[in-house]
């Protein structure tokens, strides 16, 4: 999953960490809805993950030249690694990773099936906004997460490269032909309510992740911070749409 390209600033480097987040994960979870939302969280991480993975794959068979199927392989298989970081650590903590996934695949199915790309740039744009979208909203959640389980999102999150790859051939695109950027921009501007929308869903549908996020259990969330989050997030994906040479 891509990082946020450096679009806000990271939720890791805010003031020192108190509670839950100043805990580690043998202290923290012994609390039992605290331990539900990270299963959660971890669960739908780990699918997003291998739905990455499945995505670049197919991207790769779009690709215009072998070299641009060679980079999208390479990035396919680092989501794919950090897929299996996730399941380890749920076996790690006595949970079924399948189990912990099965909740947000049908949700996660039906984005990428609503979202399907019709060509490579839309394909490129896709992966570009609709991951960092997820990858924001993940780094946001970490900042209240104990430390051990804090360090493992970060980890996943690392960046394979498809940031940096997708804005070099977006804007080489649109610079050969200025017409694809109102296209590219309409398309970006639909990722980006879908991809809001169906990350509210998933945390409307989970308990323990909703009371974890508005503040029942994790520390400094509350209600009007939640939207404070979701500004945040809309302000990182104009910043990469500028990124991209498209309008937000």
């Amino acid at each position: 999953m891509e990082t946020p390209d450096n679009a806000t600033d990271h939720p890791e480097e805010a003031p020192a960490a108190t509670g839950i987040a100043a805990q580690d994960w043998a202290t923290a979870s012994v609390e039992p809805q605290y331990r539900a939302a990270v299963v959660d969280l971890l669960g739908a991480l780990a699918y997003g993950e291998l739905a990455a993975f499945e995505r670049l794959a197919e991207d790769a068979k779009l690709a215009p030249t072998l070299g641009d199927k060679a980079e999208l392989a390479k990035m396919a298989a680092a989501e794919f690694h950090h897929f299996e970081q996730l399941s380890h650590r749920l076996a790690a903590v006595d949970e079924n990773p399948t189990a912990a996934m099965e909740p947000f695949a049908k949700a996660l199915d039906d984005f990428h099936r609503q979202t399907a790309p019709s060509d490579w740039l839309e394909g490129l744009v896709k992966a570009y906004v609709g991951d960092s979208i997820a990858s924001d909203f993940y780094r946001e959640v970490a900042a209240r997460l104990d430390t051990d389980t804090r360090s493992l999102v970060l980890a996943v999150l690392d960046d394979t490269g498809h940031g940096n790859f997708a804005v070099e051939k977006v804007r080489a695109a649109i610079e050969a032909d200025p017409r694809l950027g109102g296209r590219l921009a309409l398309w970006a501007r639909r990722l980006m309510g879908e991809a809001l929308s169906q990350a509210q869903r998933v945390v409307a549908d989970r308990d323990a992740l909703s009371t974890m996020l508005v503040g029942g259990v994790a520390d400094g969330f509350d209600l009007a911070e939640v939207g404070r989050m979701f500004s945040r997030i809309t302000e990182a994906h104009t910043k990469r749409m500028a990124a991209l040479g498209l309008a937000a």
